[in-house]
């Protein structure tokens, strides 16, 4: 009796033990704060993909707007709640993220960030910025380009701009000879709109909105040479160029209403060729900026992937965020739905380059892109330089009193 009521516990117990593994392993989860839009289109694929993989897994996935997901992100991670295992995130969020300790150091979680990323993005992708611990993997390649027609610059004996000199020169002659086309157009708008535009010109003259003593730089020649010759693009862009946004920009382009654009984002570019929506397909070509006293300085605006270091399943997320960014997802979510790579070899790869046959170039801007300053402050810098660039942009201010008075409101704001 006493034998049997033993063998019966060590039953129960060895049952139980396996009905409790069995749930546990069940009951895995991983949750993704991610964005909206094609963005979480992107990371559903890649959840859907994963989870045929690991049978078992739950994945919970968050689509939300930039600011929703900055605000959810900063409230968790600052609390340290543990409410997310992986994690989208601006790489203008990053150095603020990285050196309050709110990601975890993703070289000790395993894995590695292989040089098949682009360099760019694989610097911001540390901190300290290309030298420290990687604390997020580069998951979506974004990089300012910039578009122009090559049968109208033709026309009128131009090749490829080389410099933003020739941009000026280019759009003058344009304008001038070419009934109902501006020379060129460009966000307008106050905020990240004109400073997005600005930024490569700035960079191009070998100027710093803030330098690497973390000083502001912007009351000096050569930030004052990019603004003048950034105005003097105005007279050849369209009438109330002061107010255009992303919308107005690509209409134009898509309407062959303009010969040149100074930004274009990898996400408005397929439009381009599409029959059914440009008027100009296959006229228009994509480049990296154009230089001037430094070569091509494009903007960076890569997103990344990173493990919160209070995430609860730490693994699981790094395993996750190899899934994602391996050459073979980045390469169905290029093909499929448009989704910028982050790999070089991705837009070397036959089979991408032959539908979307800008990629040679874009993968060129990426290799030379620059990031926003790396500074905690960037928004409110954001803010104060789009403010002063419309006000000169709209004739309100002197170019030299613009950037004097920006850089004095930005040097108050890095001291906070």
């Amino acid at each position: 009796m006493k034998l049997r009521r033993t063998m019966l516990l060590v039953a129960t117990f060895v049952v139980g033990t396996i009905l409790f593994c069995s749930a546990a392993a069940q009951s895995e989860k991983l949750i993704i704060a991610g964005r909206d839009g094609g963005y979480a289109a992107a990371l559903k694929m890649a959840v859907d993909m994963y989870k045929t993989e690991n049978p078992g897994l739950e994945v919970e996935q968050l689509e939300l707007p930039y600011g929703g997901l900055l605000e959810k992100a900063i409230i968790s991670l600052r609390e340290k709640a543990g409410a997310y295992d992986v994690m989208m995130l601006d790489d203008t969020w990053a150095v603020e993220f990285m050196s309050k300790g709110w990601l975890a150091d993703l070289d000790k979680l395993g894995g590695g960030v292989d040089e098949d990323f682009v360099k760019p993005a694989r610097d911001v992708s540390r901190y300290p910025v290309g030298t420290g611990p990687y604390y997020a993997v580069p998951f979506v390649g974004n990089v300012e380009l910039f578009a122009y027609r090559k049968d109208l610059l033709e026309k009128y004996g131009f090749g490829q701009p080389a410099s933003w000199k020739d941009v000026v020169a280019a759009a003058k002659a344009v304008s001038e000879k070419e009934s109902g086309v501006s020379g060129v157009v460009f966000r307008g708008t106050k905020g990240n709109p004109i400073v997005t535009g600005f930024l490569p010109i700035l960079w191009a003259h070998g100027a710093r909105i803030v330098g690497e003593d973390g000083q502001a730089q912007l009351d000096s020649d050569a930030a004052l040479e990019a603004l003048n010759l950034y105005l003097s693009l105005k007279p050849y862009a369209p009438k109330g160029v002061e107010t255009y946004n992303s919308s107005e920009v690509r209409d134009a382009l898509m309407q062959g209403t303009t010969a040149m654009a100074i930004e274009l984002w990898p996400s408005w570019a397929p439009s381009l060729d599409d029959p059914a929506k440009s008027k100009v397909p296959g006229k228009i070509e994509i480049m990296a900026a154009p230089g001037q006293v430094q070569k091509s300085s494009p903007m960076l605006g890569s997103w990344l992937l990173g493990v919160p270091s209070d995430a609860k399943n730490p693994k699981r997320g790094r395993d996750f965020i190899d899934f994602l960014t391996s050459p073979a997802l980045q390469k169905k979510l290029a093909l499929e739905l448009g989704t910028p790579p982050t790999r070089a070899s991705v837009y070397k790869d036959a089979d991408v380059v032959s539908k979307y046959r800008w990629y040679p170039a874009q993968v060129i801007a990426l290799q030379n892109a620059q990031p926003r300053p790396r500074i905690t402050q960037w928004s409110q810098v954001e803010a104060i330089l789009g403010d002063y660039l419309q006000l000169a942009l709209i004739g309100d201010l002197e170019p030299k009193k613009a950037l004097m008075e920006a850089n004095q409101k930005i040097s108050r704001a890095l001291q906070r």
